[in-house]
């Protein structure tokens, strides 16, 4: 497939694709191709989403923040989305962009952000997080760009917790407490759970034990900053999913 920038095209709000059909840019999509990538009438780009798959399109027109496209053909086919739900106690602002971006790389659909105890911040700013995801969806050629939830308390995430879906939970030193493993018969939908730097509380821990569909694991003996936790937990994830699916399993 020719190489051309790709833009997300919100199911939501359009409608389905089909050939020679024109649709409008956003301001911000109009800009970026414009004003930034210096692209102009005539020149390619792909519009994507997971209910039409990805579409090769040809600007039509473009001023400032304001675009039209016209599609030509679907070059990828829609495809189900699948993959880990992370939940993750909000960090600093960089760290906490990392995490949003990693994530979506690798596979993430869904982001739960969770207060604890010992959570650094309170505040998430969902906008600028969804942009985040946006850009490494585009980046990284998946066609869904995963969903951003506002922060909840552990207990309230908990308590919403689908039953018949696993919670990998990676806490700090979970190997030296006893009851920790590794990420085994992971299916799609599963969630990983990453605390704040400094860790679960006692309490905290106590209460995750207590759910039937918690599975303490191990990263390792070494402590990890919670956003290298996260890059090694879903790589795990996806590892454990891959083996399920050659097997055959669930």
């Amino acid at each position: 497939m020719k190489d051309c920038p790709r833009l997300f095209a919100d199911p939501a709000t359009q409608p389905p694709m089909e050939a020679d059909a024109v649709r409008d840019l956003t301001p911000g999509q109009a800009h970026y191709l414009g004003t930034v990538l210096r692209l102009g009438v005539g020149d390619e780009v792909a519009l994507f989403n997971p209910r039409d798959g990805e579409w090769l399109a040809r600007i039509e027109a473009m001023r400032r923040d304001r675009g039209q496209v016209r599609l030509l053909r679907q070059r990828r086919a829609a495809e189900p989305v699948a993959g880990p739900v992370l939940l993750f106690a909000p960090l600093k602002r960089d760290a906490t962009d990392m995490v949003v971006r990693m994530g979506t790389e690798l596979g993430v659909t869904r982001f739960l952000p969770v207060l604890t105890e010992r959570t650094n911040t309170h505040r998430v700013n969902e906008a600028r997080l969804e942009t985040i995801a946006g850009e490494a969806a585009e980046q990284c050629e998946r066609l869904d760009v995963p969903a951003i939830d506002a922060p909840r308390r552990l207990a309230d995430r908990l308590g919403e917790w689908p039953p018949e879906r696993r919670l990998f939970v990676a806490a700090e030193r979970a190997d030296r407490r006893g009851g920790a493993g590794g990420i085994e018969d992971v299916a799609d939908g599963d969630g990983l759970l990453i605390g704040p730097e400094g860790g679960f509380s006692d309490v905290e821990v106590n209460m995750l034990r207590a759910r039937p569909f918690v599975r303490m694991i191990s990263l390792g003996g070494l402590i990890l900053r919670a956003d290298t936790a996260v890059a090694c937990g879903l790589s795990l994830m996806g590892a454990g999913l891959r083996r399920v699916s050659g097997a055959g399993s669930r």
